[in-house]
């Protein structure tokens, strides 16, 4: 494609409308802003309207004024890759010596601004440093780390990291540095950045994305044994939230075994509601939860378990059925064994439910697990087994309560009325009521 002429008539005609812009600010961006489209045709005379553009900011009285057409100056400068405009930023920095700290930094920034936009990162750098601010300085570190994370710099995002002392914005480019070097495969780096962290919030949030990126990427499990033992360590000094966000971090991407290895170096009296909030994490992802039930101690077992069925029972599902399987041949917990039954008798599964709710002695929980087999067969439309099945309930007061209740959803459903699975709520109110 054939280069775009300007005709000399023009090029003149626009040098004389320039001349007679009679503000010298708008004069000198007029003249720079011409220079850049003459460069664009390469038509020698931009060097004219750039000399001109120069001359113009010695008329300009007002010191802010003068410093802002610098900075176009050496914007234009920069685009026609003209070596000047660095020592045209420079001199506009300088000039905003002469100023009180806020507009200094305010003028700093414009500059700073101007060659992101330019995508000169490594000069903004060097202004940005010069920020006396510290939160206009740390955000320009932090939009600075981004591009040079996005590039892979990662000296330049190092060197970043050491210049900020405050929080929220080291940590911030710590985590944002450490996901850089994981998906890299740079694990030792990562774990170097990870102990520089040392807010524990932002620690713990580092530990869950490293766990995470460790697994998406399938590290070495070396690698992951080596994180944990540093882990550990680093719980000494930051506390027990590291390990939990690691263990979590670990059992929501389905590294079960190591999410229980961290569980098991928390106090006793934490891991029970660590877990919990674990399998809240994985409730719905049943392989996951399958592997946790499967492989927890006793002293564990039951108040999760209770937490588990209690959600599963929300939304009985077919998929869940290895989750339960798994409660119901663990748990010698009776009150357990009761939400299992009720679980599979809302599936239909009456062999297993009839199976295991043999397995409770307790008369109150019993005729709780017989009832919800009954009140489910009812459902179903089979009053015959229903009632047969009620008669498992061997103990005279909570086997004519039952019997009681069943002959009332009986007559519900013969006037077409939805019935509802309401015995837990009404066995609790006639126990306490025999027990007062």
């Amino acid at each position: 494609m054939p280069m775009e002429i300007i005709p000399d008539h023009v090029i003149n005609e626009s040098f004389k409308v320039a001349s007679i812009i009679r503000d010298p600010y708008f004069r000198s961006i007029a003249y720079a802003k011409m220079a850049y489209e003459l460069y664009g045709v390469q038509n020698k005379r931009y060097k004219e309207a750039f000399t001109k553009a120069v001359e113009a900011t010695k008329e300009i009285d007002n010191p802010q004024a003068l410093i802002r057409s610098l900075i176009e100056i050496a914007k234009y400068l920069a685009k026609c890759r003209i070596p000047a405009y660095k020592k045209v930023f420079y001199q506009a920095f300088e000039m905003t010596k002469q100023f009180s700290s806020s507009l200094k930094d305010e003028l700093t920034e414009e500059i700073i601004q101007t060659l992101i936009e330019l995508k000169e990162y490594d000069e903004a750098l060097y202004y940005a440093i010069e920020l006396e601010d510290k939160i206009k300085r740390n955000d320009n570190f932090l939009k600075l780390l981004n591009y040079y994370l996005k590039v892979g710099k990662m000296r330049k995002a190092h060197f970043i990291i050491n210049h900020l002392d405050d929080e929220p914005w080291r940590s911030i480019a710590a985590i944002e540095t450490l996901k850089v070097h994981l998906k890299r495969e740079e694990y030792g780096s990562a774990i170097k950045v990870l102990s520089t962290i040392k807010n524990p919030y932002w620690l713990s949030e580092g530990m869950r994305e490293t766990a995470i990126y460790l697994k998406k990427q399938g590290a070495p499990r070396a690698t992951l044994e080596k994180f944990i033992y540093i882990a550990k360590n680093m719980s000494e000094n930051y506390g027990e939230e590291v390990l939990k966000n690691l263990l979590i971090g670990f059992g929501i991407v389905g590294e079960v075994e190591f999410a229980l290895n961290i569980l098991y170096s928390l106090p006793l009296k934490k891991r029970a509601s660590v877990l919990i909030e674990l399998t809240a994490r994985v409730i719905h992802e049943p392989k996951i939860l399958k592997e946790i039930m499967k492989n927890i101690d006793d002293e564990l077992f039951a108040k999760v378990g209770k937490f588990v069925m209690d959600r599963l029972l929300e939304n009985p599902a077919e998929e869940y059925l290895g989750v339960v399987e798994i409660v119901g041949s663990k748990s010698m917990d009776e009150a357990l064994l009761t939400k299992v039954v009720t679980f599979y008798s809302k599936l239909g599964k009456y062999q297993k439910s009839i199976h295991l709710a043999q397995r409770i002695s307790d008369n109150y929980l019993r005729s709780l697990a017989f009832g919800s087999i009954a009140v489910n067969l009812l459902k179903e439309g089979n009053v015959d087994r229903a009632l047969e099945i009620a008669l498992e309930v061997k103990h005279p007061k909570w086997s004519s309560w039952l019997m009681e209740e069943l002959l009332i959803k009986i007559l519900e459903m013969a006037k077409e009325q939805e019935i509802e699975n309401d015995l837990e709520k009404k066995a609790k109110e006639e126990k306490t009521l025999w027990e007062s």
